[in-house]
């Protein structure tokens, strides 16, 4: 909007949209995995993938798919996989599952990878370019899940378990926010420590005396603390994915919306936050 002064009053000529965007901005973030059971490993963040310049087309309606987390952990084997969230062609992958304790087969891999239990399976790999390896266990310190930042910390033996991999900072929606952190393992005893969350991600649990693990926070793709005893409440799950796409306030609004995107305005852009799956046309 330009203003002048015309015969001592103001005078306001708004400047019209300048068309629908060519281009686009996105954060996409997967859900993250659920823990393994049994003083298991720590669930790793699911995938986060974010870039500008993305062309869309006007008129084309594009996919957006938010990945739930990996659900609850009952049981003393691994931790379910999250699931992938989607928008347009870009897929960032559901975290891996942590490795429990009852389990012969390795923590999940996924956008980052599940961190190991007590038995010592491998740890879960991470997607290129999306997150990092789990953590390795350590005595009875189970480590974490990998985060979108960095590979999930080992458990030390008669030490700590693993601390969550670390997230990585968005500043996407007009403030800084942190996303896709791995979830903690969980611990046997309290005398030495259950791994903490970052990120999203939720902390461990410890066995003797009971602490329950906590889940992955919503949409932040974290993943969920190790369990600690087969169905101990809360039980842990993964947080759940986002996907976030932005473009000049100056252009045009998208033509239609479904799934309810949260829409607000900063620093110049038009920010749209779908929380739930749905479509968006430009």
């Amino acid at each position: 909007m330009s203003s002048t002064l015309l015969g001592g009053f103001l005078s306001a000529t708004f400047n019209p949209l300048s068309g629908a965007p060519t281009t686009v901005e996105y954060l996409v973030v997967a859900g993250g995995g659920g823990g393994g059971g049994q003083i298991g490993g720590g669930g790793g963040a699911g995938g986060l993938l974010t870039a500008a310049n993305f062309a869309v087309a006007t008129g084309s309606s594009l996919t957006v798919t938010v990945g739930a987390g990996g659900p609850t952990n009952t049981s003393d084997q691994n931790g379910t996989n999250g699931n992938n969230s989607v928008f347009s062609s870009i897929t960032a992958t559901g975290g891996g599952g942590g490795n429990g304790n009852g389990s012969t087969t390795a923590a999940g891999s996924g956008g980052s990878g599940g961190g190991t239990s007590d038995s010592a399976s491998s740890v879960g790999i991470g997607t290129s370019g999306q997150g990092f390896n789990g953590g390795a266990v350590g005595g009875d310190q189970s480590g974490s899940g990998g985060g979108s930042g960095s590979v999930g910390r080992n458990g030390v033996a008669s030490g700590f378990a693993g601390g969550g991999g670390t997230g990585t900072c968005s500043t996407i929606t007009g403030a800084r926010v942190f996303y896709a952190g791995g979830g903690g393992g969980a611990s046997y005893n309290i005398v030495n420590a259950n791994g903490l969350g970052v990120a999203g991600g939720g902390n461990g649990g410890t066995y003797t005396p009971v602490v329950a693990e906590t889940s992955g926070s919503a949409n932040t793709g974290g993943g969920s603390g190790g369990a600690v005893n087969n169905g101990i409440t809360p039980s842990s799950a993964g947080g759940s994915g986002i996907v976030i796409i932005r473009y000049p306030a100056s252009q045009s609004a998208p033509t239609a919306t479904t799934g309810s995107p949260q829409i607000n305005y900063a620093d110049g852009y038009q920010i749209y936050t779908f929380t739930s799956s749905g479509t968006i046309t430009f």
